[in-house]
C-alpha cells in the first residue's frame, strides 16, 4: 500500500510538454521519479523546458521537439522516442491547438488545424508507440495512456471556439473506443477533462494577452468565478495524472475525469 501512487522509474512521453498543463504533468512525473519526455512544436521552448524542469525536480527530461498537427511530425517523434528507449510506461496526449472567431468568419483553417492536432494527431500518435507501449505492459502493471481533453467538450464552451469543444469530445469518445480495444492487452487508456488553470491557451481568451504572470495578469479574479474560487494548480493536474499512471489507477478503464474544481457541475 504504500507504493500505492508510486511511478519512479517509468518512462512517460508527455506532448505539448513545453507549457502550460504538460509542463504541469511532466514536472510532477520527475519529481515523482518518472523518466520524462516532452514534445512541442517549438524545439528551442521545448529544449528549453527540459533542461529547467530537470534542473527543478531532479531526474532525467529529455526534449523531442515535432509538430503533431502533421503526420510527419506524429512519425518523426516516435521514431526519436524508439531510438532512445525500449518501451513506453505512460504516453501524455496534451498537444492541443484552439481557435477563436465570430461563427460569421470562422474559417476552415480553424477547423483543420485544430481538429488535425487534438484528434489526428493523438489517434496517429498512439498508433505509433503501439509497439513501446506493449512492451512495457503487463497484467500486473499496465501501460497507460492519458489523453488531455477538455471540459469544453463535455458542456458549452464560454468562447467562440467552435471546433475546439467539438475536437474534445471527439478525444474524449476515441478515449472510450481505444479503452475497450487495448485493455485486453493491459494498456489503460483514460482521459482528464480540465477546466480553467493558469495556462497559455486560457490567457488568450480572458484578455490577458497569452501572458501567464506578469502586470495585468490576475487569476485570482479568472477563479473567483470558479465554484471553488480558484483556478487549478499543477498540484491539481499532476496529482490526477499520477493516480492515473500508478497502481491506484490500475482498474480505472475508459474514463473521462473532469478536474475543474466543480465548474462543469454547477453551470
Amino acid at each position: 500500500m504504500k507504493n500505492l501512487f508510486s511511478i519512479s522509474g517509468k518512462v512517460a512521453l508527455v506532448t505539448g510538454g513545453s507549457r502550460g498543463i504538460g509542463e504541469m504533468i511532466a514536472a510532477g512525473f520527475l519529481a515523482n521519479g518518472a523518466k520524462v519526455y516532452i514534445s512541442a512544436r517549438k524545439a528551442d521552448a521545448c529544449a528549453e523546458t527540459a533542461a529547467r524542469l530537470a534542473r527543478t525536480h531532479g531526474g532525467q527530461c529529455d526534449a523531442l521537439p515535432a509538430d503533431l498537427s502533421k503526420i510527419e511530425g506524429v512519425t518523426a517523434l516516435a521514431k526519436a522516442l524508439a531510438e532512445r528507449e525500449t518501451r513506453l510506461d505512460l504516453l501524455v496526449n496534451n498537444a492541443g491547438a484552439s481557435w477563436g472567431a465570430p461563427i460569421e468568419a470562422f474559417p476552415e483553417r480553424g477547423w483543420d488545424k485544430v481538429m488535425n492536432t487534438n484528434v489526428k494527431g493523438a489517434f496517429f500518435l498512439i498508433q505509433a508507440v503501439l509497439p513501446m507501449l506493449r512492451a512495457a505492459a503487463t497484467k500486473d502493471n499496465p501501460a497507460r495512456v492519458i489523453n488531455i481533453g477538455s471540459i469544453d467538450g463535455i458542456g458549452k464552451p464560454l468562447f467562440e471556439t467552435y471546433s475546439y469543444g467539438p475536437s474534445k469530445a471527439a478525444l474524449h469518445h476515441l478515449t472510450r473506443l481505444l479503452a475497450a480495444r487495448l485493455v485486453p492487452e493491459h494498456i489503460i487508456v483514460n482521459a482528464i477533462a480540465p477546466g480553467p488553470f493558469p495556462t497559455w491557451m486560457l490567457s488568450t481568451g480572458v484578455g490577458f494577452g497569452g501572458r501567464v504572470e506578469g502586470d495585468g495578469v490576475d487569476w485570482d479574479a479568472v477563479g473567483r468565478a470558479n465554484p471553488s474560487g480558484r483556478v487549478g494548480t499543477p498540484e491539481d493536474i499532476a496529482g490526477l495524472a499520477i493516480f492515473l499512471s500508478s497502481r491506484a489507477g490500475a482498474y480505472t478503464v475508459g474514463e473521462v475525469i473532469t478536474c475543474d474544481g466543480g465548474l462543469l457541475v454547477s453551470r
